[in-house]
């Protein structure tokens, strides 16, 4: 696999077209990866139905940059996802979520198609190392190739959401909440992704760092976070180590490049990728805001050795668990059909409700709500050790 991963700053989304021609520039352009009369997916990030300044999905003028230069090579780009878990494949939630994340109109201003087909296949991988078989969304496999146009984000279960993560969307929302329920150990989730990545195979990934994520992402719970980047590379491995570096989250704590070490995939370190560019020396960011899931929010992974020990021996008092804030609550149900083992139900029409012994920690239902009305609550060892 290419080891290497191209960085440009970007300041602001008005510079994007500018800059993404230099960045493509950097890979010896576009027809490095787009041939004519192909057809091909611009698989963005769009987790839910938010605007784009909210940061939770790939900001159109992104999208509506790459679609103008795969089109300038004659090929024929068309914009797919499958929303976040919980989230109904059909016609009316696409619609929603395209023109709530400017999605319509990057492909007005580009001149292309968004895709509103719902139809899906199971699909047989023997290569994979963990699952032999997906569920896939149709444009995926009807595309010549895929190009992941990934978001930088923080996440409460994976802790980081990039490239390779950016490839869960290819399975249908419904379906998703079953790998969950399926793969609630973050290691069985990343080795699920690993094998997700390596199916579809991107051709590029292109992640929109300009603004990025931090803090309880990846939905309207985190807080955006100017970078001021771009960076592209052909491997979706490769790119989120570099992004890792950048906002400082421990490989330890990145539970991607944690199983993907374990398999001996390359490259599983930052030395083991060419960065061209820029130096990720001159470029991390020593403040980042991680996840309260990461113990202590921290990605530097500076705890003390006895803190650390606390974790495995009691791990529920060290966990955090995820309460609905009443008051926020609109009964509006994504939680209750985002949630992998079905303990969420709705009271009196009021407010959803979570039955803890039933909850497996995968925080789907904090991802999806859109009203920040599910708050991650610490256990009270938590509370002490993690001051």
């Amino acid at each position: 696999m290419d080891n290497k991963v191209y960085i440009v700053k970007c300041p602001d989304y008005e510079q994007v077209e500018e800059k993404m021609a230099e960045l493509l520039a950097m890979m010896n352009g576009m027809a490095s990866f787009a041939e004519p009369g192909e057809k091909i997916v611009l698989k963005a990030n769009l987790l839910q139905a938010a605007r784009p300044e909210k940061a939770v999905t790939t900001h159109p003028s992104v999208v509506a940059s790459v679609a103008r230069a795969v089109i300038n090579e004659g090929a024929t780009p068309i914009i797919v996802d499958s929303p976040g878990s919980g989230c109904r494949y059909n016609k009316k939630t696409l619609d929603k979520v395209y023109r709530t994340c400017g999605m319509y109109k990057a492909a007005e201003e580009a001149g292309i198609e968004v895709s509103l087909d719902t139809a899906y296949e199971s699909v047989s991988f023997p290569d994979g190392k963990l699952i032999k078989r997906f569920e896939v969304i149709t444009p995926i496999l009807k595309a010549d190739g895929v190009f992941n146009l990934c978001k930088l984000k923080t996440h409460v279960f994976m802790h980081m959401t990039g490239a390779v993560k950016n490839n869960f969307g290819v399975i249908p929302g419904l379906i998703k909440p079953g790998y969950h329920a399926k793969l609630h150990d973050t290691g069985h989730f990343a080795n699920m992704l690993l094998d997700l990545a390596d199916y579809v195979s991107p051709r590029i990934s292109i992640m929109d760092a300009v603004i990025g994520m931090e803090g309880e992402g990846p939905g309207s719970t985190g807080a955006p976070r100017h970078i001021g980047l771009l960076l592209a590379a052909k491997s979706p491995l490769a790119l989120d180590i570099v992004a890792s570096e950048i906002i400082g989250l421990r490989q330890e704590n990145n539970p991607v490049l944690v199983e993907a070490e374990k398999r001996g995939l390359r490259p599983n370190c930052l030395q083991e990728v060419q960065v061209i560019g820029a130096k990720v020396s001159d470029l991390r960011i020593s403040n980042y805001r991680f996840p309260t899931t990461i113990f202590g929010g921290t990605g530097a992974g500076s705890l003390s050795w006895w803190r650390k020990a606390l974790v495995p021996l009691f791990k529920e008092g060290m966990s955090v668990k995820p309460r609905v804030v009443k008051d926020k609550c609109i009964a509006c149900g994504d939680c209750v059909e985002s949630c992998p083992m079905k303990v969420i139900t709705i009271i009196d029409e009021k407010y959803g409700q979570i039955d803890e012994k039933g909850c497996i920690r995968c925080y789907c239902c904090h991802e999806m709500c859109q009203n920040n009305a599910i708050e991650l609550r610490k256990g009270l060892l938590y509370r002490i050790v993690g001051r």
